[in-house]
């Protein structure tokens, strides 16, 4: 579905509750449960949101939305966490705006974040492209995937 000139993303259609106000969109998270400003960002960060829940089956109450975490003693924000049963971290996701080109940058951002979060899954995604790794932190590695494990 296209909203005020929403970029087809590269996700599969999902149902989003959309308004305007005050000749802004806006679009419902369900995670926050709250309304937001329809943003690039935004628009991406709601398509992972509904992957997690809609087709990799991931309960909504083990997301967690643009929380605050220290990184080297500065404070960041990630995008969104999907954590396990045991309440770790299993999926770490960052979001750019479709016009933002994924680089070595958006790698190492993640990286830096999953320095303190300890993610097992690392997604990145402009919307149009994505990249899935699952992190070896024996080896100190990760591997490339072709897409988030169920």
């Amino acid at each position: 579905m296209q909203f005020c000139n929403m970029e087809k993303l590269n996700f599969p259609d999902y149902l989003f509750s959309l308004k305007s106000k005050e000749n802004k969109p806006y679009i419902f998270d369900v995670i926050r449960k709250k309304w937001l400003v329809l943003t690039p960002e935004e628009w991406v960060r709601q398509h992972c949101v509904h992957l997690l829940i809609n087709d990799k089956n991931h309960p909504a109450s083990l997301i967690q939305v643009e929380k605050t975490i220290e990184v080297n003693q500065t404070k960041k924000r990630y995008d969104l966490i999907a954590y396990n049963k045991n309440k770790e971290v299993e999926i770490l996701v960052e979001c750019k705006s479709p016009a933002v080109t994924i680089t070595q940058k958006t790698f190492d951002q993640i990286a830096q974040y999953n320095f303190t979060l300890k993610s097992k899954y690392l997604m990145i995604t402009n919307g149009i492209k994505h990249y899935y790794c699952q992190m070896d932190f024996d080896k100190k590695s990760y591997t490339f995937l072709k897409e988030l494990p169920q």
